[in-house]
């Protein structure tokens, strides 16, 4: 008896929802407002079934107490990573380390959390074998579990903005002070425009964690490598505009190096050196004849 009227609730409760779905997915267009819609209506479902459901089984029990200690061992056992990811979830929900729309890193894996579900939250990926942070085209579902085991790197919560980074090498004979300033010019082409932006979105995050930027503004970083000198664009940018800002900074550089006959990018290369041709002069010039 028992069995059949649970039979029933689940399928009369998902033929209901079925059709409050198709009421507001005939009302309601925009992907956003549907997919919050369809999360309420499946737990709401979800917490009557429980009730439901449950009251019908414990009918058959003299206490709640009977009932859970009853089921409690296997459940324990039988179910350890559900109910780990179920907790996950109500983690997730509950302080909100990452929501959806946010784009994440964790346990290897990044992406935009596309859903959210009571044993499983799904990414759409990005990064692997695509530069620049850009989708892959792949889903991944991720137990909820994983929350408590591994850290969760989140590119939108508290301060919404990363740093980037562009190397630019350049050969040891090029006007280097020059090239710096070309950068720099450049550089503040594309991100002093975030400056003041970010300078709102640092303080309002430093209310919430310990995050102390004293420069935001772009800056051009000097050193030295085995090719040549190596001058790095250094800026704030928004996650998903990383590739498209880095394209357009190259862009830039190309065309402006391509102007100053002073400038060359480098690149590896080998060369032959002769010490008494090339080679510092050591002594007077009576001793080097």
């Amino acid at each position: 008896m028992h069995l059949l009227v649970t039979i029933i609730v689940i399928a009369g409760l998902w033929i209901i929802e079925r059709v409050v779905l198709a009421i507001v997915y005939r009302r309601v267009t925009d992907p956003w407002s549907r997919y919050r819609w369809r999360k309420t209506i499946t737990y709401i479902t979800l917490a009557i079934a429980v009730l439901v459901i449950g009251r019908e089984w414990l009918e058959g029990f003299k206490s709640l107490a009977t009932f859970l200690g009853l089921v409690s061992a296997g459940i324990a056992i039988a179910l350890k990573d559900p109910l780990t990811n179920l907790a996950g979830w109500a983690f997730i929900v509950w302080r909100r380390p990452f929501e959806v729309g946010d784009r994440i890193e964790i346990a290897k894996h990044k992406g935009d959390v596309i859903d959210i579900r009571l044993f499983q939250f799904t990414l759409n990926e990005i990064g692997v074998w695509v530069d620049a942070d850009q989708s892959t085209g792949r889903i991944v579902h991720i137990p909820n579990q994983q929350v408590f085991t591994e850290p969760v790197a989140n590119y939108d919560k508290g301060f919404r903005y990363i740093w980037n980074e562009v190397p630019v090498l350049v050969t040891y004979e090029s006007n280097w002070k020059k090239a710096k300033e070309i950068l720099t010019a450049i550089a503040f082409k594309h991100a002093e425009h975030l400056t003041a932006e970010a300078e709102r979105d640092l303080l309002a995050a430093s209310q919430q964690f310990l995050i102390n930027y004293k420069k935001l503004t772009p800056i051009v970083y000097t050193s030295t490598a085995a090719s040549g000198i190596l001058l790095t664009i250094r800026y704030l940018i928004e996650p998903r505009r990383r590739r498209g800002t880095v394209s357009a900074i190259w862009d830039d550089i190309l065309t402006e190096f391509a102007k100053a006959k002073d400038i060359d990018l480098a690149y590896h290369t080998v060369r032959s050196f002769s010490n008494p041709i090339e080679g510092k002069i050591v002594g007077t010039a009576e001793e080097q004849s």
